[in-house]
């Protein structure tokens, strides 16, 4: 997971509002696996994102409140975030409390992604998927979208193009 993390530029992190002490114990892991001069980006919201954002007061945060009102604001904003990280060629890391809801699936169109499952975290990351963008999770189980196990609780799915240049 360092010589990963420690490769992007780039890198956004998402996840649960209500995280576990294990959860937040792995963002403080992930955040110190990141280059000195990367860009991270954030969102607006309590738990992974407000851990984050306390920790790395240089971050970008993806305020729900730039795209409206209501419930539709936090999937456009995340909608903005994920096509960030794949502009940027960078890296999601994200930490869902729960499994993925089965509605929920890999896919470069956002609506098929964020199709009120109730999860944003697992939208994000399967739009991330979608677009092709690295994704870094930290769950207790995955679904069947290619993630491949690093142990303890870390999964890593990479597209094609990134897995080549990186063996």
């Amino acid at each position: 997971m360092s010589f990963l993390l420690s490769s992007f530029s780039v890198v956004g992190f998402s996840g649960s509002r209500a995280p576990s002490p294990a959860s937040l114990s792995a963002v403080a892991v992930a955040l110190s696996r990141l280059s000195p001069s990367a860009a991270v980006l954030v969102g607006c919201a309590a738990g992974v994102d407000q851990a984050v954002r306390q920790s790395c007061p240089r971050a970008s945060v993806f305020s729900a409140s730039q795209f409206g009102s209501g419930r539709g604001s936090f999937a456009a904003r995340s909608v903005a975030f994920v096509r960030s990280l794949a502009a940027a060629s960078g890296c999601l890391v994200s930490f869902p409390s729960g499994a993925c809801p089965v509605a929920v699936v890999p896919s470069a169109r956002p609506a098929s992604c964020f199709c009120g499952s109730g999860s944003g975290s697992w939208a994000s990351a399967a739009f991330a998927v979608g677009l092709g963008v690295p994704v870094l999770l930290f769950a207790s189980a995955v679904p069947a979208w290619g993630f491949v196990s690093l142990g303890r609780g870390w999964w890593l799915h990479l597209p094609a193009v990134v897995q080549s240049s990186l063996l």
